[in-house]
């Protein structure tokens, strides 16, 4: 289905994005947002493909289970909440906390060791509380903080340094950039830093649909399987209550499926059928339509998606239009792909 030897990696160059959502207030489209789709099907050939699906482009978060498959291929012995917790972007819950915490705990670590940057939690809501109660930024807050405890735990399981864990030349660091390659098939671009301080690398859109296929399809009990596993079964402790993405993987049956910072959204069926987004933007309100609409072209039942299809407009504080696919990508009005 797929090369097993990475080639060479993305073009470096400013993405050929073309609209994919449509802002429609009162019937008049008020605004454009432009962004890159690309929606493979079981085989691994591309179905359906707007704007730029092969130039370089930052994952963000969407990264994570690859991240998490690596750490699993080097030791880390988690499964089940706390795995779904390694590859997180969570929401700040207490839940999200104190898992975190389990994680630094088995690893003999505390929150000191963490190397993330101190941050509020991201749930508004959550955020609330935590500011009301007069409480400061912290690295167990933060949205990573779930991921780099299971860096440090891989860390000390292989008696890799740990002030260190963040550098890309580091050996946790190096096995994370072989996954990356080996799981999208291509080299890695450029390396640079995400928002947490952990090495960001740069792959193609496509690259990353086709990763995120070779999880959803990989073999019971391997690591891409059981990370897959673990995000499907324990959705909100991958993201968090009320969130887009663990209602997604709620309402279709066995999609994995995870969201970046900047638009980026990655989703892949048990099939190996798969879908990559990036708005150019970076909006998350296109984010979610824009993926709806692909995955009915990935041929998911329009049915299912009919509470991600479009984003509400207000007007005096009532509906009045919404954010919605591009008519290409409508989950209503575009034919399923074969």
């Amino acid at each position: 289905m797929y090369s097993s030897l990475p080639v060479d990696p993305p073009p470096i160059r400013e993405p050929l994005h073309a609209p994919v959502a449509h802002l429609i207030r009162g019937g008049v489209v008020e605004g454009v947002h432009h962004g890159s789709v690309v929606v493979l099907g079981a085989d691994g050939g591309v179905r359906f493909e707007i704007g730029d699906s092969e130039a370089a482009c930052y994952p963000r978060s969407a990264l994570k289970p690859l991240q998490a498959v690596a750490m699993v291929r080097a030791g880390l012995p988690l499964d089940g909440a706390l795995l779904s917790l390694a590859a997180a972007s969570h929401s700040g819950e207490q839940r999200h906390l104190a898992g975190t915490r389990r994680i630094l705990e088995r690893a003999g670590l505390t929150e000191d060791h963490l190397r993330n940057v101190p941050d509020l939690p991201f749930d508004p809501a959550v955020r609330d509380v935590w500011v009301r109660q007069g409480r400061p930024p912290s690295r167990l807050a933060q949205n990573c903080s779930g991921k780099h405890a299971a860096m440090l735990y891989t860390a000390r399981l292989n008696g890799w340094s740990l002030d260190d864990y963040l550098d890309p030349a580091h050996p946790l660091q190096r096995a994370i950039a072989e996954v990356v390659e080996e799981l999208t098939g291509q080299r890695v671009a450029t390396v640079t830093v995400d928002g947490c301080g952990a090495p960001l690398f740069a792959v193609s859109l496509r690259g990353l649909a086709v990763a995120a296929a070779r999880l959803t399809t990989a073999a019971p009990d391997t690591p891409g399987a059981r990370v897959a596993d673990a995000m499907r079964e324990h959705a909100e402790m991958a993201s968090g209550s009320g969130r887009d993405v663990a209602a997604l993987m709620r309402a279709v049956p066995g999609l994995l499926a995870k969201d970046g910072f900047e638009g980026v959204q990655v989703a892949a069926l048990p099939d190996g059928r798969a879908v990559a987004v990036k708005i150019a933007d970076g909006a998350s309100r296109a984010r979610v339509p824009v993926t709806a609409g692909a995955l009915a072209l990935a041929g998911v039942d329009a049915s299912l998606l009919a509470a991600f299809a479009g984003e509400p407009l207000l007007g005096g504080g009532r509906p009045v239009g919404e954010v919605r696919p591009v008519p290409a990508l409508d989950p209503v009005r575009a034919p399923a792909c074969a």
